[in-house]
């Protein structure tokens, strides 16, 4: 059994990380792990906004918490040019790999996380990425001095950074500010969209893709980094790869993921960059292949316009290629799991240049829920935000840079519920499959109770009841049919056909002894 089964005490997340890290051999998803990213909240509020947002995300269904650790938010002040000269000597002393060489108060907002995570039982999911202070990047050239923050960063200070993150979270480590040992974290990802140009640069120089290399080096050495401070046996992803490219070949122009994984993997008409580092590193392991299938204005189900993209819509086709490079090079492992951890619609309102209703939000949120179920393959979903960011104030009010902040949360900013709240709850779905000319309508029906927690009692299942309203009543639901038994370890359910009176709306209702007691998911048309 691998480390992480063994440390993590909460029976229903050992059952979520076996099938995880489970070959998939199913027609469809049984342990999805329920993952949801808002650094916001998380990490830069107050701890009392931070363990208020961790017991929401709980309540909802959350398996998994991502949180996204910033190298220059950690070395701030430690040997940057904030530090002062005696920073600056504490830190050459006792070097970079080492968390003591850093601000203990910079440590403080992800200590509180990972312990938060432990109290409440969830699993926290630390992606430890760039940029990082300037020392650790190579210094651009005057033409390119834009992009000085991003350029090249070097993979051996990565190594550094991340060994200092591990032994940090190695479950042996003490607080400085407390006499307690900080709990050991167990799931990782080394750097963020680094085939985006706000995440890494350069992404083009002299007409060659140069991320790619870049971010194989940095894996590399961020991989054996967590390995030399006792994380080998821990979920690592590679990966976490935006969704689209641009046709653009400057410094800070996105690679669209199927041209950034074939150079990074140094595929057929690769421009071999770096490929040597294989012939003496190995290839990229990792538990699977984190990537962020935003569709952004577009449906769950619609194809982006760019070839060189991964949507939800073609999610599928990134594992077919990682398949097809690993076979002719060897340079990955065939049969890699996905994982889609990032992935959300901004809505209007209140964005007013977003694309997406509310309502529209919900629907979507559900069809993404019942797409990556289907797929055995993806072994987890990201929800991205909780809440809605507020608008950048210090921009003009309403214009797109006001706007420039994030609306994908399942709350307004100020708190409120969204549909695509109650769709996050309990997804539900219902399908016509066939039509009876007397009436009758056969449609199959999918769902989650997502917001139980991951162990169904054998005495007492949970069971849901569907209920239907007549297309023009002025009545309220009613049942029709027997209570769906749910067994799943997840709270998965489906019923293949079930007989609807005829066109109008169906819905799926939870009763249960614990709180909320009483759950309706949102209404489906059924015509």
């Amino acid at each position: 059994m691998p480390p992480i089964l063994r440390s993590l005490r909460a029976a229903a997340l050992v059952t979520l990380l076996a099938c995880f890290l489970a070959p998939a051999a199913a027609q469809a998803s049984d342990g999805q792990l329920s993952i949801m990213m808002d650094d916001d909240l998380l990490v830069y509020r107050t701890d009392t906004v931070r363990d208020q947002t961790m017991r929401q995300m709980k309540g909802m269904g959350v398996d998994v918490v991502r949180v996204t650790v910033l190298w220059s938010v950690v070395a701030e002040n430690a040997n940057d040019g904030k530090a002062t000269k005696a920073q600056k000597r504490r830190f050459r002393r006792l070097g970079a790999a080492n968390p003591k060489a850093y601000p203990k108060a910079n440590w403080d907002r992800y200590d509180g996380v990972v312990r938060a995570c432990k109290t409440l039982g969830l699993v926290c999911y630390l992606d430890v990425t760039g940029p990082g202070p300037s020392y650790t990047h190579e210094k651009a050239p005057s033409n390119h001095r834009k992009d000085n923050k991003w350029w090249k960063p070097k993979p051996r200070e990565f190594y550094k950074f991340v060994q200092a993150v591990g032994k940090r979270y190695d479950g042996k480590y003490r607080d400085e500010n407390t006499p307690n040992i900080l709990p050991a974290v167990h799931f990782w990802s080394l750097w963020n969209e680094p085939n985006q140009g706000g995440w890494l640069r350069p992404q083009w120089l002299n007409g060659k893709a140069v991320s790619p290399s870049l971010y194989r080096g940095l894996f590399l050495f961020g991989r054996r980094a967590l390995v030399s401070t006792g994380h080998g046996g821990d979920i690592i992803l590679a990966g976490e790869t935006a969704p689209t490219g641009v046709t653009r070949q400057t410094t800070t122009s996105a690679i669209g993921p199927k041209t950034f994984i074939n150079e990074l993997l140094c595929g057929p008409g690769s421009n071999g960059l770096g490929c040597s580092e294989f012939k003496k590193d190995g290839p990229i392991q990792a538990y699977a292949w984190a990537h962020h299938p935003y569709t952004k204005k577009l449906a769950p189900t619609q194809r982006d316009p760019d070839p060189t993209a991964y949507t939800l819509a073609n999610f599928s086709d990134l594992g077919t290629q990682l398949d097809q490079l690993g076979q002719a090079t060897g340079n990955i492992r065939v049969g890699m799991p996905l994982i889609s951890t990032e992935f959300g619609y901004e809505t209007n309102p209140p964005d007013p240049y977003a694309a997406t209703t509310p309502e529209q939000q919900a629907a979507y949120d559900q069809l993404a829920d019942l797409i990556t179920f289907l797929n055995p393959r993806i072994v987890g979903n990201t929800q991205f935000l909780l809440r809605d960011v507020k608008p950048n104030k210090k921009k003009p009010k309403g214009s797109r840079a006001y706007w420039a902040t994030y609306q994908s949360g399942l709350l307004t900013a100020g708190g409120t519920e969204k549909p695509a709240a109650t769709a996050y709850k309990m997804p539900f779905l219902a399908q016509v499959v066939a039509r009876d000319p007397a009436g009758p309508l056969t449609a199959s029906v999918f769902g989650q109770l997502r917001f139980l927690p991951n162990v169904l009692s054998p005495t007492r299942p949970e069971t849901v009841q569907l209920q239907f309203k007549a297309a023009g009543s002025p009545f309220d639901f009613v049942n029709i049919g027997d209570p769906i038994t749910v067994t799943n370890q997840v709270g998965y359910y489906q019923a293949p056909a079930v007989t609807i009176p005829g066109p109008g709306q169906i819905r799926a209702l939870w009763t249960g002894l614990a709180v909320p007691y009483r759950l309706t998911s949102l209404p489906q048309a059924v015509q």
